[in-house]
């Protein structure tokens, strides 16, 4: 049963061990978990429907509450708080294309407002409705999940765009086929809102970002359906499918997407090795990439995120004689842990094997073998879970990244932890913060950086430290030219820094193309664009 205040499975849960929990309770103070709100007390506060009756719109308040709010932090806060602020009048859950079109006509013609709402993973208030004199509907796609064609020959799949990702792979499989697409949130976030967020997956390096993957689809608009062509390439104008991709349900809803799949690959194996400090990691990752060795995955922890990792594993014995053994070897106090995907045939995989070790010895590289790699690998898609365990000891975690080109890597990362780990000094609170290159180009890298911080007296408080690390930390991203956002998207957490990355002509492009679908703004308001 997904849990209707937190992340995912109710049945999942995470523990800190407790050197882990000394740990944090030494840096950041002993943490005082702050008392939730109950699902009837929230439930109590979701109004009257402006909704007329339909059959296919559920008005009762708890689907109300599920769909009211993602998964951001200021969303963990008023599920937990029971202050969620605004409720969808109404949620549907159309089961066809059809539908989605008979949805958005009646929007149209009675004057709603319409959230298209995938898996519900979004981190920065996709979906999230704001306050509107308009009814408000949440058009919920999680019945559009069905394999509709699968074209061998070009290794084409058409899928509902509300399938998630283990529904995907599943569709695939039997076939032989797979997509190959694995956020963090793989486990309930969807087809649709990978596209609508431009989403990126742990082994892009192998399968491609959602942008290589992406062919074409169906996409139902206020205006009327818009069909996107699958073609291997085209010189004919602008790529219409980079036009929805990032669009975030501004300008359509997509029902449909054609994607790109690969053959089941016939062997896989994650890797993990130490690189004894920061520089010459870096210096080693940007070399994998750049000699466009055949890897399904590069990920780089600096030497902060490498701790906290190995403390946060459990396994104390397990791990202390792997330290000592690294230490040995050269790789101590300053060391960063790299994990590496071999995706393929078995002789690819020996090749690309062959030469990561040729590479990685010239940086002092220690290798560990697959152990750790396995377990990596069992527990990738379980991190978001620890946000829950944190949070009943007392204590918020929240996630930013970015991406930027190779010579600003080590300087933005030092800054933005830097930004963080001072941002509540006013208030003698500390703020633990690592990083890790989660997706490594040859132009440059992202940086995914984690923070945790003590919980405030009450939710207000807690909320307002948020909002200044938040800040803090886009305007560390503005200062460098990253990205606002490699692979979260922009929701409404991050549309008042679009500008800074698109221009004013590159906004007002954008507005008018959401003039153009959506001329009364019924759809997502608020949301990639500041209204």
């Amino acid at each position: 049963m997904r849990q209707w205040n937190s992340w995912g499975d109710s049945q999942v849960k995470m523990t800190v061990n407790a050197k882990a929990s000394v740990f944090i309770q030494g840096l950041l103070g002993k943490g005082q978990p702050l008392v939730d709100a109950s699902l009837a007390d929230v439930m109590a506060k979701v109004p009257a429907s402006r909704l007329p009756e339909h059959p296919l719109i559920s008005t009762d308040a708890e689907t109300r509450v599920r769909h009211a709010r993602g998964q951001s932090l200021p969303d963990w806060l008023a599920w937990r708080s029971g202050d969620i602020g605004v409720f969808p009048d109404g949620v549907a859950l159309p089961h066809t294309t059809a539908q989605v079109a008979e949805l958005l006509a009646l929007a149209k013609q009675h004057n709603w407002v319409v959230i298209p709402y995938g898996g519900g993973t979004s981190v920065v208030g996709h979906i999230n409705p704001v306050a509107d004199e308009r009814p408000i509907l949440t058009l919920a796609l999680t019945n559009l999940n069905n394999l509709i064609k699968l074209d061998e020959s070009s290794q084409l799949a058409t899928i509902g765009a509300g399938a998630t990702g283990p529904q995907v792979e599943a569709l695939l499989k039997p076939h032989g086929y797979m997509l190959g697409h694995y956020p963090q949130s793989f486990e309930l976030s969807t087809l649709g809102g990978w596209v609508a967020s431009r989403s990126s997956g742990q082994q892009s390096l192998h399968y491609g970002r959602i942008e290589q993957l992406f062919a074409g689809g169906h996409i139902e608009t206020l205006n009327g359906a818009l069909d996107i062509p699958t073609l291997p390439a085209s010189s004919a104008g602008p790529d219409l499918r980079e036009m929805m991709m990032g669009s975030e349900g501004r300008f359509g809803v997509i029902t449909e997407a054609t994607v790109r799949v690969s053959r089941c690959p016939e062997h896989e194996e994650f890797h993990v090795y130490f690189v004894p400090d920061w520089a010459k990691a870096k210096l080693a990752v940007r070399e994998l990439v750049q000699q466009k060795l055949p890897l399904s995955m590069v990920r780089l922890s600096n030497a902060d995120e490498t701790r906290t990792q190995l403390m946060l594993a459990g396994h104390a014995f397990a791990i202390a004689g792997l330290e000592k053994v690294l230490n040995w070897r050269g790789a101590g106090a300053g060391k960063c842990m790299l994990t590496i995907g071999f995706t393929g045939s078995l002789q690819r995989i020996k090749f690309a094997q062959t030469e990561v070790s040729r590479i990685l010895k010239s940086f002092d590289t220690v290798p560990t073998g697959q152990v750790l790699g396995k377990r990596w690998h069992q527990n990738r898609f379980r991190a978001p879970y620890l946000r829950e365990a944190l949070w009943q000891l007392g204590y918020a975690v929240d996630t930013l990244e970015t991406a930027v080109d190779w010579q600003k890597v080590t300087p933005y990362m030092i800054d933005v932890e830097q930004s963080l780990r001072n941002g509540l000094m006013a208030e003698n609170e500390t703020v633990l913060a690592f990083s890790h290159l989660s997706h490594i180009y040859t132009q440059g890298s992202s940086i995914y950086t984690t923070y945790v911080f003590r919980v405030g007296d009450n939710y207000a408080q807690t909320l307002a430290r948020w909002q200044k690390l938040k800040a803090d930390a886009c305007q560390v991203i503005i200062k460098h030219g990253g990205t606002i956002s490699h692979q979260h998207g922009v929701g409404q957490d991050h549309a008042p820094y679009l500008e800074a990355e698109k221009g004013v002509q590159g906004i007002a492009a954008l507005r008018a193309l959401a003039t153009h679908f959506d001329a009364d703004g019924r759809l997502n308001p608020h949301k990639l664009l500041v209204d």
